[in-house]
């Protein structure tokens, strides 16, 4: 605790050949402080509550051929996803004489549109979107898709991540060499 130093010579005299008596001084015993911090920081440690990991819950397809659901091409819309972040999608199925027209590219501020767009314009029971990732692409890529279907709202089952098709690599690489993305 706080203690008084009274170490000084005694008495209240003034004038000469009078010693001045010595001023008081305080000292301040820390230790009952510093027990008090580590006690309140052991209790803050002991009773917060860690944050909780979440987890995004994804319906898988099951591997059965005769339950495969049939896509109709009006319904569909398949994102790709290559390299440097970038996004390219079309509509129904590629039909080679309109690749040129049918097969888009965008970025992931642009995707949440277009999905927005593709279900607000479809029947809840068509659409579907597929999802292929190409081998540049990155696992954050993957991630970022699935998050944009979850803020879109896009109901579980109406999208699913498929193998992408040589003719999709294809179209990929020839477009990113085309605008220099490397």
């Amino acid at each position: 605790m706080a203690e008084m130093d009274t170490s000084s010579g005694g008495g209240h005299k003034k004038g000469p050949g009078v010693k001045k008596g010595k001023k008081l001084s305080t000292r301040v015993d820390l230790t009952p402080m510093v027990d008090l911090g580590f006690l309140l920081i052991t209790f803050f440690v002991f009773t917060t509550t860690m944050s909780q990991s979440t987890a995004m819950n994804m319906n898988e397809p099951k591997d059965d051929k005769e339950k495969q659901m049939k896509v109709k091409n009006s319904g569909a819309m398949t994102i790709l996803l290559g390299k440097a972040n970038q996004v390219y999608y079309y509509y129904g199925q590629l039909v080679p004489e309109t690749i040129s027209q049918d097969f888009k590219s965008t970025t992931f501020k642009g995707i949440r549109q277009l999905i927005l767009d593709k279900k607000n314009n479809t029947n809840i029971d068509d659409l579907m979107y597929i999802i292929k990732s190409d081998d540049s692409s990155t696992f954050k890529n993957s991630i970022d898709i699935l998050d944009e279907m979850a803020i879109c709202t896009v109901p579980a089952g109406h999208y699913a991540e498929v193998p992408m098709q040589p003719v999709e690599r294809m179209l990929i690489q020839q477009t990113e060499q085309a605008n220099g993305i490397k």
